[in-house]
């Protein structure tokens, strides 16, 4: 036992227990990798970096900031739950541990919806990639329409989950390996795409040359609260992934340390890297409408795609290699978050027991890993076959699930500490203004955005009697999650008793 664990009151570590992971198998630099991974910073910012462009021009640098921030406060909060209750159900764990069973329940529920349909996002892009890529480097353009097929799109999807999910299902040495080098990989290309486009700008060879001003870091330069609100969204979606690093706490060396100081490092490493490439690609490609500017509505969907060639030339397939090994590591690490989620749901009785059955040779949460891949799958065949603008609509619903449960998660973190918050400087700045401030900032915008949804024109543009598919698709999410949730009160009562996981507060 840690020496900060032993100083924790016995009543505050009540129920909590191990659940036969692999102790001691991820350390912090694997931690970190696994993090960035999960973020997948290429896959994410070549989709994000036009469209905010379109919305704030050289002001990117200053949403990128003002996005970071919520993130920041509530990989805070995370990191002082973690210290006192490392739990691989973290958000499930904390929340029922601050609020009790069934607002802890809806915290699980959450983070599992919204990393389970993300996965299949994240499949559907590495197809389109993968084609994508073989395309460039066939020279045949026609190759990349294959991806437009449904048959072949999720045929080859489905190849992509079975190849996640084996690895997921290994030990996590597995999953570090392979990590280190798509990751590696993956930002190599990053920093010498960014490199290379300030030389070039430098050289004279910009498409659009635009010198760096240092108010393209001011977000009060920013000239709307309209921006504002799309920088804070877009944070949702650019640095949603760094809580994996919790969710690893009980495999991770130094448990109750290790994984708040990944996550830490991870967001504070994410945001500099995007800083780096939306300042390299504004200097060199500019904001305006042009052929390559980023203000092109023909290049956002795939900034990097475009630019690639005018700043790499001959080795600009590397980029798509780039985006491609982006989607495809994320969607294998972010098979870690639902995996261990359902384990700990299943381990304190919130699901049924098989959800808690550990590999015996693998000391993973096998079970739920492979229920997590077949969810995923399914969801992905099915919206694929209906209408792709149904699955990237709940994609963008998503948005919501993700505010929902890091803003539980927060709060959950100030309440849980009440009892201490004036004992020290610290613990008002990390257990109840930090926490509290990022915590508010989610409800804003999950409240904000459930208004906004309603409007039919939200999203793709789909409605369902008049209210926008986005609403639709969000509300069946979170009301399915309720529906559920009675059905396992009925089935396994003493959770929810708060027999198996019982109700604490933090004490000195």
């Amino acid at each position: 036992m840690t020496s900060a664990s032993a100083a924790v009151d016995a009543s505050e570590q009540g129920g909590l227990s191990k659940k036969g992971l692999s102790a001691g198998s991820v350390g912090l630099i694997g931690a970190i990798v696994i993090g960035i991974s999960c973020i997948a910073p290429a896959y994410t910012l070549t989709a994000a970096l036009g469209p905010t462009v379109s919305e704030v021009g050289v002001q990117v640098p200053a949403i990128i900031l003002v996005g970071f921030i919520p993130m920041l406060l509530v990989a805070l909060g995370y990191r002082e739950l973690n210290k006192r209750m490392p739990d691989s159900g973290t958000s499930f764990t904390w929340a029922t541990r601050a609020f009790g069973p069934w607002i802890g329940w809806m915290a699980g529920w959450g983070l599992v919806a919204a990393t389970i349909l993300v996965l299949s996002n994240l499949a559907g892009i590495a197809v389109d990639f993968l084609f994508l890529l073989i395309a460039q480097v066939t020279g045949n353009a026609g190759i990349a329409d294959l991806a437009l097929n449904p048959f072949i799109n999720i045929a080859v999807c489905l190849l992509f989950m079975l190849g996640a999910t084996w690895v997921s299902y290994r030990d996590m040495q597995t999953t570090q390996k392979l990590q280190y080098w798509l990751v590696g990989f993956q930002l190599l290309v990053l920093v010498t795409f960014s490199i290379a486009a300030l030389v070039e700008t430098a050289n004279g060879n910009a498409f659009d040359a635009t010198p760096i001003e240092l108010s393209w870091f001011n977000p009060f330069a920013v000239e709307s609260f309209s921006a504002f609100a799309a920088g804070l969204s877009l944070s949702i979606f650019i640095f949603w992934g760094w809580d994996v690093t919790l969710t690893m706490n009980e495999e991770t060396r130094g448990s109750d340390k290790t994984p708040g100081r990944a996550a830490t490092i991870t967001v504070v490493t994410i945001v500099v890297l995007y800083l780096l490439i939306a300042v390299s690609l504004i200097t060199f490609a500019g904001v305006g409408t042009g052929e390559y500017g980023l203000g092109n509505p023909d290049i956002q969907d795939n900034v990097f795609f475009h630019l690639a060639g005018p700043i790499l030339g001959p080795l600009a397939v590397l980029v798509s290699l780039a985006v491609l090994t982006s989607s495809a590591s994320s969607l294998q690490s972010t098979f870690v978050s639902p995996a261990r989620t359902l384990l700990a749901m299943g381990h304190y009785g919130a699901l049924p027991e098989k959800f808690a059955s550990v590999s015996p040779r693998f000391f993973t949460p096998g079970y739920a890993t492979i229920v997590s891949a077949i969810v995923a799958s399914v969801f992905y065949t099915v919206m694929r076959l209906l209408s792709e603008n149904v699955l990237w609509d709940t994609i963008t619903a998503l948005g919501m699930m993700i505010c929902f449960y890091y803003g539980i998660t927060a709060f959950a973190c100030v309440w849980f500490f009440r009892k201490i918050w004036f004992t020290s400087v610290r613990n008002v700045v990390y257990t109840l203004l930090a926490p509290l401030i990022g915590g508010v900032i989610l409800a804003v915008l999950f409240f904000t955005t459930l208004i906004d949804s309603m409007d039919p024109e939200y999203g793709s543009g789909s409605s369902v009697g008049g209210v926008g598919l986005v609403f639709v698709l969000g509300m069946v999410v979170l009301l399915g999650g309720v529906v559920v949730m009675f059905w396992q009160w009925r089935k396994r009562p003493a959770f929810f008793r708060g027999d198996t996981l019982s109700r604490a507060v933090a004490s000195e």
